[in-house]
């Protein structure tokens, strides 16, 4: 039996982000991804969030473009994204980078190993250079880690998405394929959501529904975010699936871990540990569901009852700083919220202390008082 886990970074945060200065201690999903004690490409990946670079594209299981600002905007690349998910659930690659880069061509230079010189083609203005071929490519190796590394076949028994923003939304689109596809439609699927964000235009069923696949949902909300086209997505879920639904005071940066007073807008000097009790909160309860689901974790937060109506009264005394967050936005545009943050319920606009009902554990859904921590005894 293999539990496969894969996390989704958010727009323009890359696996690295886990020593980014803007989290005064590592943004989530990279930080959680470090942390897990499998193999990686067996057990765990990471995926860098759209915009943030391309920095993975030559170790991608399938061939991606580089965006740039259409990537930050519209979140152009994550279908490539969620296909090269595919293919490591499966253990197979679609394309391989089979020319050496400039940088591992350098390092066997200098190791010694006898390679043919860079080529240099084109003319001075349109110059390019060939620095050879790899005669094994990192995806060929990455496929015989996971033939080797997993257990009881190739195809896991359990997949577990972590992802925040964009990556929020990423995980509902890979657990949307899988139900599409014969070979995983059944492979039981569990979600931990933080702030799943999919930006302006992008409220397709892909990624505001999930299907049967999906036997837990775990999502935490921003409750002071207000910039223009960041409404958060409550996904429907199919009958039968635990939905778990939460708020917590802060903006979308608060929840990954940005503890600065104004959500990320800007990070001034001094600022950076302001508010760190909502992303202690979610980082919590994002390691409680892992290991609930199999996974082993380092460096755990392990928080005690005690420890957790500590950090909820804390949310309480800064409410005036958490209000004061409303006038930033990271779009320069604010929503007319009319006192609440807009949201997609499914495909349906609704403010956000609408979110509630019996479908959810607990009931309470987004009015969920952070002092009443008996409520997480759903998801402990």
């Amino acid at each position: 039996m293999t539990a496969l886990t894969i996390f989704f970074c958010g727009t323009g945060s890359t696996k690295f982000d886990d020593i980014n200065a803007n989290y005064w201690d590592g943004e989530l999903v990279s930080t959680l991804a470090s942390h897990h004690l499998g193999r990686e490409f067996a057990e765990w990946i990471v995926v860098d969030g759209p915009g943030s670079g391309n920095l993975q594209a030559d170790d991608l299981f399938t061939k991606s473009e580089e965006y740039g600002l259409s990537g930050t905007l519209f979140g152009k690349g994550w279908e490539q994204n969620v296909q090269h998910a595919i293919n490591i659930i499966k253990g197979q690659c679609d394309w391989q980078r089979e020319q050496l880069t400039e940088e591992e061509y350098n390092r066997l230079k200098a190791a010694g190993i006898p390679i043919e010189d860079v080529k240099v083609e084109g003319s001075w203005f349109w110059r390019k250079y060939n620095y050879g071929d790899r005669s094994v490519t990192q995806q060929a190796l990455q496929e015989q880690i996971i033939k080797t590394f997993r257990k009881d076949g190739v195809i896991p028994t359990q997949v577990n998405l972590v992802g925040w923003s964009r990556g929020g939304i990423s995980c509902h689109m890979l657990a949307n394929a899988m139900f599409k596809d014969s070979e995983l439609k059944n492979i039981p699927v569990n979600i931990f959501a933080i702030d799943p964000v999919p930006g302006i235009g992008n409220f397709q069923d892909d990624k505001v529904k999930l299907g049967p696949n999906v036997k837990e949902y775990v999502g935490f909300y921003a409750r002071d975010e207000r910039s223009k086209g960041f409404s958060c997505v409550i996904p429907q879920t199919a009958t039968g699936t635990k939905t778990h639904i939460y708020p917590i005071p802060g903006r979308h940066a608060t929840m990954a871990g940005n503890a600065t007073s104004t959500g990320g807008v800007p990070n001034g000097a001094g600022d950076l540990k302001i508010l760190v009790e909502p992303g202690r909160i979610v980082r919590h309860f994002a390691e409680v569901c892992l290991k609930r689901w199999g996974v082993q974790l380092d460096k755990s937060l392990n928080l005690t009852h005690a420890d957790l109506e500590n950090l909820g009264k804390a949310m309480v005394d800064n409410e005036a700083k958490y209000r004061l967050m409303h006038k930033y936005s990271y779009t320069y545009f604010s929503e007319l919220d009319q006192g609440e943050r807009y949201v997609s319920l499914g495909s349906q606009g609704v403010n956000f202390s609408a979110v509630k009902g019996a479908i959810y554990a607990p009931a309470t859904g987004l009015t969920t008082s952070v002092l009443d921590v008996d409520s997480y005894q759903h998801i402990r």
